[in-house]
């Protein structure tokens, strides 16, 4: 964290933080204030999503309007918290804010207050949303907020954003606290203090860099009190100055040595004080009833039930993903069909019509195609965060996924990478801590998405004879199901071996709030999904486009003048004959290919495939493959003169690769080469669209580069196992 930005209040409109814990109903809130007038934020340095919106405020004019991402506190561990505290201290690369709204949840008041608290040791203008009070009654709750006014200082406004009452009395709330926000006089708390912690934060707001503190006693306390909390060994901030990190685990281990708890005495403090006046506010009675959610948790979080329940959704979700988004995708590529065949018989023929139909349309294409398993994805993880029911998933799921290093919310994102990897890195956004998204991303394309299974079909129909196991197991459908059972495998392993070596971190213990159940509030969902299907299409979406027509250059040139020229002349007699000239088509282009830049690169890679059992032709494949892993069929139809149009089921297509042969008589193809080149298939990661999904996420190369290097290597390994092991056993 640094310095704040330079810029007056003078040169501004008036800046308002919304902040709070998860699942407040803080983005609802927001949502309700800005209507449409919101977008996503772009910060240097910033990974994480910063909504922006804009309020008109009467006198006030145009007020801007900014929605962190939701914390337990401002003691920040992760880049969410970090990004928490950087905008309501008004740390680079934020402004300083005018007024911050806290929204706190009306059913776990105590648990909210313990926020609220943070901020107000900041001595920064604050307001309470004081939301969920339509939830109170059903808790036999009652909260008095006047009472809490008096004990806190602030103006507490009662809301239920998602049918929206309160909103209109808490718009006029921000505008009468903005009037009077140059005049506020912070409260300070008597939050019991001993005399060691005292030292401590002593000794650390000397350490501050003064641009942090700005001469403000106060504020200089908290945040000093902010960095024992969070600085620490394994923390993910950045931009932290060695100096306060070294006087920080000074204090800390010499605490430590003395048998206290640094930790302990400054949350402990806090929620004394929060204890001693919830009396004065908060009125509960002394059997509470059991509440709906609570009956519905004792289905829905039950080992056996809630965990089949949980298994039969994320089926629904995967079914979605896999087959609901699959007309809509065969729309989008239909119209781009479309488009590229009339604009086939519009334009002259040569390269400036080649390049708009088959690498920019297609291009283009290839992009908007995910769109509609981006909605659904996004859809159902919108409905689930918005139900509550998010929360219960990632606790049925941690204990599991705790045991390769991940967390419970790891299990949703990986599952969808089944169908397709890139809604399901965009899906990690779910996870708090950046690592646990990183090492999600890296081993998400492991999984077996949709894209493989045409390269699978290829193989195993044109190689493996339709023979049973056992006189009743179908050989080629259990090679299908081995090669999910395989990928799944390699995912866990890798997940274990990257979390204890390259993503070692101590694994904190889960802390999950379980929100009531609630109706999702629509206008948000799809707001979400639209939201982050547009930064998809933004940034992602150009990668995507550049490597298309890249790879468009890579096999169509250089072309051969002469040789087309030959062609066409071959093509025009049989025209006169009325002969049909498809098979000289399918000629040329496989020529064209051969001759190609990416052909040549094939017979370039030829030396290092060939203890896989490929050769050059594959190497071709490999390289168009890397469009889309589907691709691989279509260009196996091009090498092999079958024509552009060949899908997995093509007889041509599998009888050319059946009969393909070597110079010595032995057939190119065999199961052991089939089964070699599926486990590569199954683990290398041939697919632009993840990278660029990655690259997009991390907002940088390194992983993606990173991610590309490990499976590469994975996959080359792998396959020389399967071939060479398969060899010395007897099998080729």
């Amino acid at each position: 964290m640094s310095a704040p930005a330079a810029s007056t209040r003078a040169e501004r409109r008036a800046r308002v933080v919304i902040a709070g814990n998860p699942n407040t109903g803080k983005t609802t809130v927001f949502n309700r204030l800005t209507g449409a007038h919101q977008k996503v934020g772009n910060y240097a340095g910033v990974t994480v999503e910063i909504h922006e919106g804009r309020l008109a405020l009467g006198r006030r004019g145009q007020v801007d309007l900014l929605d962190v991402p939701g914390a337990y506190s401002l003691s920040a561990r992760s880049r969410e918290e970090e990004l928490a505290i950087q905008a309501i201290a008004g740390l680079e690369p934020f402004e300083s804010p005018d007024l911050v709204v806290v929204v706190a949840d009306a059913t776990q008041i105590s648990r909210n207050l313990y926020f609220v608290l943070q901020v107000l040791e900041l001595g920064l203008p604050c307001m309470i949303a004081l939301n969920m009070t339509d939830m109170l009654g059903e808790r036999g709750l009652v909260v008095d907020a006047r009472a809490l006014e008096r004990e806190l200082g602030v103006r507490v406004v009662e809301t239920a954003a998602t049918s929206g009452k309160g909103i209109d009395a808490l718009l006029a709330a921000i505008g009468s606290e903005l009037e009077r926000s140059a005049e506020y006089e912070p409260r300070r708390l008597a939050i019991p203090e001993s005399p060691e912690l005292a030292e401590d934060v002593h000794l650390v707001s000397k350490a501050l860099p003064a641009a942090w503190s700005r001469g403000n006693r106060q504020r200089e306390r908290a945040l000093a009190l902010w960095a024992l909390l969070s600085l620490e060994e394994h923390d993910e901030l950045v931009d932290i100055p060695q100096a306060l990190r070294v006087c920080v685990n000074e204090r800390r281990e010499l605490a430590a040595k003395s048998g206290r708890s640094i930790d302990t005495e400054i949350i402990q403090g806090r929620y004394s004080w929060i204890d001693s006046r919830l009396p004065q506010f908060l009125h509960q009675p002394q059997h509470k009833p059991r509440s709906r959610t609570e009956r519905i948790d004792s289905l829905l979080l039950n080992p056996v039930a809630g965990f089949a329940l949980f298994l039969l959704l994320m089926g629904v979700v995967f079914q979605s993903l896999f087959t609901w988004a699959s007309p809509m995708m065969s729309v989008i590529e239909g119209v781009f069909d479309w488009l590229a065949g009339w604009m086939r018989a519009a334009i002259p023929a040569g390269i400036g019509r080649d390049f708009l139909t088959e690498g920019l349309v297609a291009g283009v294409g290839s992009v908007l195609v995910f769109l509609p398993q981006i909605l659904l994805l996004f859809l159902f993880i919108g409905l689930m965060e918005d139900t509550g029911y998010m929360a219960r998933a990632a606790f049925l799921m941690d204990r599991v996924m705790r045991s390769i290093g991940l967390s419970g919310r790891a299990f949703v994102p990986m599952i969808s990478g089944y169908a397709c990897a890139v809604p399901a890195i965009l899906a990690t956004r779910t996870m708090e801590r950046q690592r646990d998204r990183t090492l999600t991303m890296l081993v998400i394309p492991l999984m077996t998405c949709s894209a493989r299974l045409p390269v699978y079909a290829l193989m195993i129909g044109a190689l493996f004879p339709p023979s049973e196991v056992f006189g009743f197991v179908p050989v080629q459908g259990l090679l299908m199901v081995g090669m999910y059972l395989f990928s799944t495998i390699m995912a866990l392993v890798a997940a274990a071996v990257l979390s204890r070596t390259l993503f070692k971190a101590r694994t904190p213990p889960l802390i999950l709030e379980m929100p009531p159940y609630r109706i999702p509030h629509w206008p948000s969902v799809l707001r979400m999904m639209w939201q982050r299907s547009r930064a998809f299409l933004e940034q992602a979406g150009g990668v995507i486009l550049a490597c298309t027509v890249v790879l468009w250059v890579l096999l169509n040139f250089p072309r051969d003048e002469q040789r087309a020229a030959s062609f066409e002349s071959q093509r025009q007699a049989l025209v006169a004959q009325g002969l049909p000239h498809d098979e000289l088509d399918a000629r040329e282009s496989a020529e064209n290919m051969r001759t190609s830049w990416g052909g040549r690169l094939g017979h370039a890679i030829e030396p290092t495939l060939a203890p896989l059992g490929f050769d050059w032709k594959i190497g071709i494949g490999l390289v168009g493959a890397f469009a889309a892993r589907e691709v691989f069929v279509t260009t196996m139809g091009v090498v092999y003169g079958a024509g552009d149009g060949v899908n997995e089921e093509s007889s041509t297509l599998r009888g050319k690769i059946k009969a393909e042969s070597r110079a010595d008589g032995k057939p190119v193809y065999t199961p052991l080469v089939g089964l070699s080149l599926m486990v590569f298939f199954a683990l290398a990661c041939q697919c632009m669209s993840t990278l660029a999904a990655v690259k997009r996420e991390t907002q940088g190369w390194k992983w993606p580069v990173f991610m590309f290097a490990y499976m590469g290597v994975l996959a080359w390994v792998a396959s020389f196992a399967v071939f060479q092991g398969g060899r010395a056993l007897g099998f080729e």
